[in-house]
């Protein structure tokens, strides 16, 4: 071997090319249009995955420094714009793009993660009409949660006072925009129903672009108004603005002013709408009153109350006839009856035995009463009595003969 000739370790050969590479502008700076395939996050926060067109593919890493800057969920398949540094893992010798920001082309990641969360939640039955709850008709506390300095609470308060001042109003100051921000609210939420602060909750703030709405279209959020005990009211930007809050709230509003005038009724309506129901509260009155009179009227002009006797007399005839007519009765039963015992009676005499001993016929009848129908019945020198029509004879046995 040639003394001139220098020796690299491979590693050596791997920096090399790496300060080669991490040399180079165009490398340094990025922008990647491909299709996402073999994406993986793994625990440690890192998301790897490999971007491909028609003819070759590019190895991928996003840090979790960076992965979590992500407003959408990464899928295989879809068409996305990297933008990173390339640059050799010195370990392996294998070049790969190092991703700073992932961006789904042809739709904005704020839009595709909004779309992404609407479909999770969606299908997990938060948005069912079944879940949501009635508001209060006439709430006794109402909670607010939203920024303390925003025209929104201005708007709340003033338009709540007017309608319903009976109703107390609790602010709960939290951002509602920036890092952070949905996290306050969640917060909020949750304290309230765990402290049974109000009977209603009213979140949201004014308008603005949908990064500046974007707090509420956090997954966080909108699971704490999920499970809140407590219905709530979404009240976010102007009446196009729909954010995630909006579909899992258990009402929307389209403004804040909106907001509270679906929290609270009108006193002048509901004013109005007493002196309605007083108006026919009091005809009703009238209206029994007159009923119940005329009946009244009639009862007094009856005979009953101008004749009091006569009512009596009328039911004393009553009496005297239905009197008749039991009388008659008992006697058509009475004689009914008599006839049929006489009937029985005659049946029975023909049947007495004394009829039999009146033709000369007389019934034997042993010492103990039992009566001698055969000779076997007896014995010579037996006593026994012979019953005849006008009295008993005492006789004796002294031949027992049979025919």
């Amino acid at each position: 071997m040639r003394e001139d000739v220098q020796l690299f370790t491979p590693s050596q050969v791997n920096q090399y090319i790496k300060g080669f590479m991490d040399r180079d502008r165009l490398l340094s700076g990025l922008l990647v249009r491909g299709e996402l395939s073999n994406y993986k996050m793994y625990p440690s926060g890192h998301h790897y995955f490999s971007l491909k067109d028609g003819e070759g593919s590019l190895r991928c890493v996003m840090f979790r420094g960076d992965a979590v800057s992500l407003r959408f969920r990464p899928q295989n398949g879809m068409q996305v714009v990297a933008a990173g540094r390339i640059t050799v893992f010195p370990r392996d010798g294998q070049y790969q793009l190092y991703c700073s920001r992932l961006i789904p082309e042809g739709v904005g990641d704020l839009h595709l993660a909004f779309e992404q969360l609407k479909e999770k939640l969606y299908r997990e039955g938060l948005f069912s009409p079944e879940r949501k709850r009635p508001i209060p008709r006439f709430p006794d506390t109402i909670a607010l949660i939203t920024s303390p300095a925003g025209a929104a609470v201005r708007d709340l308060l003033r338009i709540l006072r007017a309608r319903w001042p009976m109703a107390r109003v609790k602010i709960l100051p939290v951002r509602v925009q920036g890092e952070g921000a949905a996290r306050e609210i969640a917060a909020a939420i949750r304290w309230a129903c765990a402290h049974r602060t109000a009977d209603l909750i009213i979140t949201g703030r004014g308008g603005g672009s949908m990064e500046d709405l974007w707090a509420f279209n956090e997954e966080i959020v909108a699971r704490a108004i999920a499970e809140a005990d407590i219905p709530v009211i979404s009240a976010v930007g102007h009446e196009p603005d729909v954010t995630i809050a909006d579909f899992v709230a258990d009402l929307r509003a389209a403004t804040p002013s909106n907001a509270a005038e679906l929290a609270v009724p009108d006193r002048r309506e509901v004013r109005a709408a007493l002196e309605a129901d007083g108006d026919r509260l009091a005809a009703a009155v009238r209206g029994r009153l007159d009923r119940e009179r005329r009946a009244l009227d009639r009862l007094a002009s009856s005979r009953a109350m101008t004749e009091p006797a006569s009512y009596f007399k009328d039911k004393r005839l009553l009496l005297d006839y239905q009197s008749g007519r039991l009388v008659r009765a008992m006697e058509r039963l009475t004689g009914g009856r008599r006839e049929r015992l006489s009937s029985l009676a005659a049946a029975l005499d023909a049947m007495s035995p004394l009829k039999v001993l009146g033709r000369g016929y007389a019934i034997a009848r042993r010492a103990d009463g039992k009566v001698i129908s055969s000779v076997r019945d007896t014995a010579p020198g037996e006593e026994f009595r012979l019953r005849v029509s006008d009295g008993e004879l005492d006789c004796l046995v002294r031949v027992s003969r049979t025919t």
